[in-house]
């Protein structure tokens, strides 16, 4: 057995791990923390010339302050595609156009809502966690493939122990995620 073939292994267990925490970070951007920001709208698809196409590949979106999404599109007739994607991604906007822009004030979140979106990204670190313990049973049953057909023991045994590593590594990355977006939604 050659050692390369265990070090790719583990290779690609710590790439699945990095994917699955570039995910989480990618779900915890569109949960809103109470500030207005311009990912929350990341996911929303707008009309454009029958087109489905991402909201940022039509329109500027900022946030002047810290209640408010300002929405600039390229195309001024572009406006009511724009207003009707947000409404329909039910975010819970109240989008307003004034002719040149679009406008969405962000309400404050409730002590209840808070709650929920604490909740829900409880849940989006379990998943990402899930992922990682996949990620490195899958390369400990390779590399226990790998042992059966005549990798030498303490080799197996140090990328066991390496790809263990890597998993408490990635799931340390996920708690401090989980805990910087925690303490956002509940600052007031």
């Amino acid at each position: 057995m050659n050692p390369d073939d265990v070090k790719i292994v583990v290779s690609m267990a710590e790439e699945h791990m990095l994917k699955a925490l570039e995910h989480l970070d990618n779900e915890l951007r569109v949960i809103r923390a109470g500030r207005a920001n311009p990912a929350m709208l990341s996911g929303i698809m707008v009309d454009y010339y029958g087109t489905m196409t991402p909201l940022a590949q039509v329109a500027t979106v900022g946030s002047p302050d810290a209640r408010t999404i300002a929405i600039q599109p390229w195309e001024k007739k572009m406006i009511d595609p724009i207003e009707r994607a947000i409404m329909a991604a039910n975010l819970g906007f109240n989008p307003q156009n004034n002719g040149e822009s679009v406008r969405i004030m962000v309400p404050p979140l409730t002590e209840e809502r808070r709650k929920d979106l604490v909740k829900q990204v409880k849940q989006v670190g379990e998943n990402a966690r899930v992922s990682i313990r996949n990620a490195r049973r899958d390369a400990i049953e390779e590399i226990k493939k790998m042992q059966k057909n005549g990798l030498a023991e303490d080799m197996a045994k140090d990328a066991e122990t390496k790809a263990q590593k890597i998993t408490d590594g990635y799931n340390k990355k996920v708690d401090d995620l989980l805990d910087k977006k925690e303490k956002e939604i509940l600052t007031v």
